[in-house]
Order: structure tokens, then sequence, then C-alpha cells
């Protein structure tokens, strides 16, 4: 309560420009979690996902492969189905459906995560001209008012000025910190669609030649 209640009165000694900050936290806290829980979401182990397709398509269980992709909905394995769906097309037209799945799903996964360092640096910015209007109030302030009330006044002035840029100061860190940890999962997981999608692809290639190979031995 004693944390609550010193945040509380700095937010009010901050006057009107802890607003638009506190506005710019609501925002970032809300891309903070929809991004989090999205990418926690579309997180999915690679290497197990590449084991078990090798699997089932080294053995020419393509169905199975399908089926593996289907019961682990995420964006990687939504477009390894893509292709796998066209088994039965050429290589070059496997590959294009992937990456025409990876069209849709790619933009999906970086999606407003951008937006956590615009605000970041916004709530900076915005702390500072809250800081430099506390200011100007301040030093306005006791020009022709008695002697006595100037002391007062100034502190006034200054603690507006120096809540903004606190308060600007914390929320756009918060959000740049945040903005580097999921912009660093975000191209993790780019990362791994990418390499998924052409061992993939390199997969299904070395497979239809080994049979193609078999059928001529026979």
């Amino acid at each position: 309560m004693g944390f609550l209640k010193t945040v509380s009165d700095s937010f009010h000694e901050g006057g009107w420009g802890m607003w638009p900050i506190l506005i710019l936290l609501v925002f970032s806290v809300g891309i903070m979690i929809e991004r989090a829980i999205y990418l926690l979401k579309a997180t999915i182990d690679k290497d197990k996902l590449l084991a078990l397709l090798r699997s089932q398509i080294g053995a020419g269980n393509i169905q199975g492969a399908i089926k593996v992709c289907a019961g682990n909905p995420t964006p990687l394995t939504r477009i390894v189905q893509a292709g796998l769906v066209k088994i039965n097309r050429s290589d070059a037209e496997v590959a294009a459906a992937m990456e025409e799945a990876a069209l849709r799903e790619l933009p999906r996964i970086e999606t407003r995560t951008g937006y956590l360092a615009m605000l970041g640096n916004l709530a900076t910015l915005a702390g500072l001209l809250g800081t430099i209007t506390g200011l100007i109030k301040s030093f306005a302030g006791v020009a022709g008012v008695d002697p006595s009330q100037k002391a007062t006044l100034l502190a006034k002035g200054i603690s507006e000025a120096m809540n903004c840029t606190a308060f600007g100061l914390a929320t756009g860190i918060f959000a740049l910190l945040f903005f580097a940890i999921l912009n660093g999962k975000t191209q993790h997981i780019l990362d791994d669609v990418q390499e998924v999608k052409s061992q993939v692809v390199n997969l299904i290639i070395a497979t239809r030649q080994a049979m193609r190979g078999g059928s001529q031995a026979a």
C-alpha cells in the first residue's frame, strides 16, 4: 500500500503531463500481453518437429506428416502443412505453396511488436515535454509573487517536472526492454520457419529421388 500511495502521490504531483504517459503505458502493456501470448502459442520444438517429419516423410507416410502438423497448430506447422498437401505436385509447386503460406503467417508473427519501440520513445518525449512545461510553470509562477511563497511555488513546479521525467523514462525503458525481448523471440521463430521450410523441401526431394531410384532398380 505504501508503494501504491507513493506512486499515486507522484502521479498527481506530475500534473497533466502524466496522463499522456499513462495512456502510452496502457497501450504498451496491452501490446506486450497480446504479443507474449501469441508468440508463446507460436513456439514449437523445431528439432522434435523435424524428427517427426523425417520419420513420416521418409517412410512415405505423407498423411502422417500432415497429421503431425495439424495436431500442433502454429505458424510453422501451417506453413509446412501447406506444402505437404501439395505433395503430388512438382517440387517447385510444393515450395511455392509453403512460400504462399509464409506470406500469410509471417506478418502475423511480426505485427505490432515494432510499436513498442515507438511507444517507448514517445513516452520518453512526453516525459521531457512535461518536464519543460513544469519548469516553465515553475519559473513563471514565482514572478511577481510574495517572496515567502516563491520557494513553495518553485518546489511545486520542479516536483511536477521531475515526476514527469521519471514516469516518462520508466515507461520508455519498460517498453523498450520488452520490445527487445519480444523482437528477439520473433526473430527466433522467423529463423526456425526458414530453416524448417528448407529442410522439409530438401527432405521431400530426397525421398522422391530415393523412391524413383527404388522403382527403377525394381
